[in-house]
């Protein structure tokens, strides 16, 4: 099963991993664990996972005004995780671009 669903390529996001090297983000299935999102870091991009932190996040209220009113909504609540590698290794996100 695929707990990742898309790395984070944030201006936040960037600068973590440009501060501390080997820290990358990534939005992960809200079931998903830390044991599981470790090995499918390990198994998708070949390196070696020291640590994993997870942050979950709930959707925010959000409402505009159309011309037939007021339109209120929710964005979806998701959950995210930071991955520390060990040193000297490296994710590239733009290899495939």
């Amino acid at each position: 099963m695929n707990f990742i669903i898309k790395p984070l390529v944030t201006e936040k996001m960037t600068n973590i991993t440009e501060k501390q090297n080997n820290k990358f983000g990534f939005v992960v299935r809200p079931e998903a664990n830390k044991i599981q999102i470790k090995a499918e870091v390990e198994s998708r991009y070949n390196v070696n996972v020291k640590s994993v932190s997870t942050m979950r996040y709930a959707g925010k209220a959000k409402s505009r005004y159309t011309k037939t009113g007021l339109v209120r909504g929710r964005t979806n609540a998701f959950k995210k995780a930071i991955v520390t590698l060990a040193d000297g290794e490296t994710i590239d996100f733009y290899s495939n671009i």
